[in-house]
């Protein structure tokens, strides 16, 4: 998928562009992947034309479906003056002209659209509108679109048919019992600041599926967690032994939470 994002923001301009929806369970790994590609397209300064190019921009959905908070927000995040942010009677078409303007002078060939299932908080006819304007913004400054949400961001995209034949959708799965779970947890726990090295059981590896349900988030927390209790402990190492005692953190307190809910607290 890695490769297909690069792909999307070096290929050849048109008005067109194609590009991307990808969707999975939440905490799986999609905001990540998206501040990482944000990352090695930074903007950057050219002092030779005193312009500052920005291939690429990530936003984050509006809690619903506002174009006109959506494009506040997007001058905000290119650092346009505050004088521009304050003007908020300022009409959605004025916000729409100076969007595309400012957008178009920094070079713009990317704009990823995280929580995008967000559109699906406001009604049909404004999920309609607010996917009118991306697919503008795609077609007014020939830049690919891409977009991040849980499963029920598809169901927002299709609310456009000509944006969703557009963009072609990616499935994150959650992870699964395999030589590349494996790796991964081998490559963090490595990465933790631990003295010994941690030889996990392949029953182990089980154990962290059946307690995390394969969700990144909540597997990067575990790891963290037991590397912690590792370093109090003095084992300095991630065992088999902490793997099958350890409770996961979101489910700590739920004993405790069921009694003072049979007292009546």
């Amino acid at each position: 998928m890695l490769d297909r994002l690069h792909g999307l923001i070096e290929m050849s301009r048109q008005t067109r562009m194609p590009g991307l929806l990808v969707h999975g369970a939440s905490g799986i790994g999609k905001t990540m992947i998206a501040r990482n590609l944000s990352r090695r397209y930074a903007p950057e300064y050219d002092p030779e034309s005193g312009v500052t190019h920005t291939p690429l921009l990530l936003l984050q959905a509006p809690p619903a479906p506002d174009e006109r908070r959506f494009y506040m927000h997007i001058l905000a995040a290119v650092g346009a003056p505050s004088s521009t942010l304050s003007l908020k009677a300022q009409s959605v078409a004025s916000l729409e002209v100076r969007v595309v303007g400012l957008l178009r002078d920094l070079g713009l060939r990317m704009i990823m659209i995280d929580e995008v299932h967000n559109l699906l908080a406001g009604t049909h006819r404004e999920q309609r509108r607010f996917l009118n304007v991306l697919r503008y913004l795609s077609n007014e400054l020939e830049a690919s679109l891409v977009c991040y949400g849980v499963s029920e961001a598809v169901d927002a995209i299709r609310g456009d048919v000509q944006l969703a034949r557009r963009l072609d959708e990616h499935h994150l799965p959650n992870w699964r019992d395999d030589a590349e779970f494996s790796d991964m947890i081998q490559t963090l726990i490595a990465a933790m600041p631990l003295e010994k090295k941690s030889n996990l059981q392949v029953r182990s590896l089980k154990q962290i599926l059946a307690l995390t349900g394969g969700v990144t988030s909540r597997i990067f927390a575990l790891v963290k967690d037991l590397s912690i209790d590792a370093i109090i402990s003095g084992d300095e190492c991630v065992t088999d032994d902490a793997i099958a005692k350890w409770t996961p953190v979101w489910s700590r307190h739920a004993n405790a939470q069921r009694r003072l809910e049979k007292s009546g607290a």
